[in-house]
């Protein structure tokens, strides 16, 4: 039995036959044809990876797998990387937030035009922009103006006024009564509380505000008090970049949790909001048990940073291929570096997390440059690769011109100045990595999870272990035709079969 145990794991898409004889122990009797003369045998299904998740998820974005190539800030996630992933049947977003409009619209029309009017499983990302006024508002402008149907929203710790219009301006009123949704938000969250803002109907104060303004139509507001804001939720766990370092199943819980809630203060069906999950996804095991846990879909993020088709440079993709499980640290981020926010990086092959951490405790120390001891002026010269006053300099042009008022107030507070300059080294970070700037390597930012060393442990002495034979699709079939082996080996374990350990793993194969 143990030879036909192992054909219908391998063969996941063939029928299998089960008969429970007078023992009561289960019989695997045959895979592919039906038994002769087996009266009484159970017929298990085949598993497709096509089946695995919310075939209504697939449906309404146009993907024929239920998977999702995430966006990673600051052009990782390239229009070329969009592109593989949407015609291997995935959904693909464009990492846009962090870019100028003048690139992030380049890349829009790159991906329009390989893709073609028709193609619906795509997006980009909007990310919080709480140091920039007004840069939601102009993202989302140029998504509206350029017909980008699905945004990923990430870093939200609250609703504003550019999501709810963005929602609110894809909504109509279909023939039997229904509302219909043309533009799509992923809400990429890691907090029930969050969660919650995203899965409700619009509030009703920032609607009406909307109308005044003539942000949106009566009619688009009434509409947008009847559905959730974002109709896919995306669970945030242990991830590369913004992370809570959530574990995947009391979060996914968490949410679905949520979900129930909200469904019930609303009158909302359940089905209405979808509930992916990141984080973690870079196995077939991981894909199998997230889809098992009642995932709409998965979302792989880190493991696509080291495909060709990243944005980041040969260099910081060979770091991520040598990358474990725990190569990885937090350190403050960027973008909110004065509120403690902290992002998690590759710790391997780079000084970037420690670095990021010395800053920001002189930061939290209440000093500014001028007030630090000799030895720690020097470190933070030598970290610069330039004296303090050049880079203030430079970050104060940059500011003057993004946030005039915090400009100025740097000026009169030396601690201000210094968190600036701080952060825009954090920034340079990511960009140096993105370049492939040699004598910077070891101050790379690379976002990542600890799922790029478990991707890498499965990969090895394999076709992709190699970064240069990663690509998006390669990673995305294997994933998914794995994950359709573990379900059919557990599939059968819940038979009451007996099935080998080694048959809930899959080693990769080059897909044509």
């Amino acid at each position: 039995m143990l030879d036909l145990i192992r054909n219908a794991v391998e063969a996941p898409r063939e029928r299998a036959w089960v008969s429970i004889p007078e023992s009561g122990i289960p019989e695997l009797v045959s895979v592919g044809l039906p038994p002769a003369g087996k009266p009484g045998t159970a017929t298990l299904p085949p598993v497709y990876p096509e089946w695995l998740g919310d075939r209504a998820f697939a449906a309404e974005h146009g993907a024929r797998f239920s998977y999702v190539a995430g966006e990673m800030a600051r052009g990782i996630a390239t229009p070329r990387m969009v592109i593989e992933a949407a015609r291997a049947g995935c959904v693909g977003f464009y990492g846009s937030a962090g870019l100028p409009l003048a690139e992030i619209k380049s890349g829009v029309e790159e991906i329009k035009a390989a893709l073609g009017p028709e193609a619906r499983n795509w997006g980009a990302n909007l990310i919080h922009s709480p140091q920039e006024p007004g840069q939601e508002k102009a993202v989302i402008d140029l998504f509206l103006s350029q017909n980008v149907s699905r945004v990923s929203a990430s870093a939200f710790m609250r609703l504003t006024a550019d999501i709810v219009r963005y929602t609110a301006l894809g909504l109509s009123r279909a023939g039997d009564g229904s509302v219909q949704r043309a533009n799509h938000v992923f809400a990429k969250v890691s907090r029930a509380e969050v969660a919650e803002a995203f899965m409700a109907p619009a509030p009703e104060k920032m609607l009406k505000d909307l109308v005044a303004e003539g942000a949106i139509t009566p009619l688009q507001a009434e509409l947008a008090s009847k559905v959730p804001v974002a109709a896919d939720i995306t669970a945030e766990a242990d991830s590369g970049g913004h992370t809570d370092n959530r574990p995947a199943s009391p979060l996914f819980s968490s949410l679905c949790a949520a979900r129930a809630r909200t469904a019930t203060r609303y009158g909302l069906p359940e089905s209405s909001i979808r509930i992916g999950l990141a984080g973690g996804i870079a196995t077939p095991q991981s894909v199998a048990a997230a889809f098992q846990m009642g995932a709409a879909y998965v979302l792989t993020g880190s493991i696509n940073q080291s495909a060709i088709e990243s944005g980041l440079a040969q260099a910081g993709r060979a770091l991520l291929a040598r990358a474990g499980p725990a190569d990885v640290a937090m350190t403050p981020a960027a973008d909110m570096f004065e509120q403690g926010v902290q992002v998690q990086v590759l710790k391997r092959g780079t000084l970037f997390a420690m670095r990021g951490k010395k800053f920001h405790a002189f930061y939290r120390s209440g000093a500014s440059y001028e007030t630090l001891p000799t030895a720690d002026q020097k470190w933070i010269d030598d970290v610069l690769g330039e004296p303090f006053a050049a880079a203030w300099a430079a970050t104060r042009a940059y500011i003057q011109r993004v946030n005039p008022a915090e400009a100025a107030r740097a000026e009169e507070d030396g601690n201000k100045r210094l968190a600036l300059v701080a952060r825009r080294y954090l920034f340079m970070g990511a960009q140096w990595a993105r370049e492939g700037q040699a004598d910077r390597v070891a101050d790379y930012q690379i976002w990542c999870g600890p799922a790029m060393g478990a991707f890498n442990e499965w990969v090895a002495g394999s076709f992709l272990e190699p970064v240069e034979a990663r690509t998006v699709r390669q990673i995305a079939l294997n994933l998914m035709e794995g994950a359709a082996h573990v379900t059919r080996a557990g599939q059968l374990r819940s038979m009451g079969l007996t099935v080998p350990a080694e048959l809930f793993s899959f080693r990769p194969v080059p897909f044509e």
